[in-house]
């Protein structure tokens, strides 16, 4: 495992709306990782939503009192993390524009990376799995290829490349709904690409889209999870990743 290039800071977890509601599992992983690396690690129990569906949907005025909040209940930290490019990006490029200073946010493998300054955390995962970059990640944050170097150094992981992978999946939070024959024929194309593929897992930074393809990769009974990024990262051989936890 890598020495990290900053020592102890004082980090917040964000869960985020869609992890804290459904995907808790995640969330415990996120933290699990960080104080497996040196960080001092708290959840601020007053954070709310970051206000990304209503800003999207045309309630700017709702989405700016949930960023007044937000900037309220991370002042102070060193760092914000949340597992979710959608919400990163929101909070980084948006709150701003609603009239706050948001506290340092970062999705995880950003904070990996460029702050912590490690790639090997120290992970065993030994599935074969193949990688979704989400479209907020990959053109709002521009996280490039942080997510891959993480897999690329967890033990016993066999990565495999995703064809098309920079399509977007078609959930894109109310177009689901707004526009669902678009929606569903994108989750094709984006499930027949992971089936190509012959992984047991498909892992991605946002639990948001692992929803939407995981949910058509089990209705056709395929056989592949879905597993968020942070959970392989957190799982070791001393104490494994399990479905059970999902």
């Amino acid at each position: 495992m890598q020495k990290a290039v900053v020592e102890s800071p004082k980090v917040a977890l964000f869960a985020t709306c869609v992890t804290d509601t459904l995907y808790p599992a995640t969330a415990r992983a996120v933290v699990t990782l960080l104080e497996r690396l040196g960080c001092s690690v708290e959840f601020p129990l007053d954070q709310t939503c970051c206000g990304q569906m209503h800003f999207n949907t045309g309630y700017p005025d709702h989405a700016r009192g949930l960023a007044g909040s937000y900037e309220r209940t991370f002042a102070g930290y060193d760092a914000v993390i949340a597992p979710s490019g959608s919400c990163t990006g929101m909070v980084r490029d948006i709150h701003p524009q609603l009239g706050t200073t948001p506290a340092p946010t970062y999705e995880l493998s950003e904070f990996l990376v460029d702050v912590l300054g490690v790639t090997d955390v120290g992970a065993y995962f030994p599935h074969r799995v193949t990688y979704h970059p989400t479209c907020h990640s990959l053109r709002m944050l521009g996280v490039g290829d942080k997510p891959l170097s993480l897999l690329r150094a967890v033990r016993g992981l066999d990565l495999v490349a995703l064809p098309d992978a920079e399509s977007c999946c078609g959930f894109g939070g109310t177009f689901a709904l707004k526009n669902a024959d678009t929606s569903t024929a994108m989750l094709s194309d984006k499930m027949r690409h992971v089936l190509d593929t012959g992984s047991e897992v498909l892992t991605a930074g946002d639990n948001s889209c692992l929803m939407h393809i995981g949910g058509g990769l089990s209705r056709l009974r395929t056989g592949v999870r879905t597993v968020h990024l942070a959970e392989i990262l957190a799982s070791t051989e001393e104490d494994p990743w399990s479905p059970a936890t999902r």
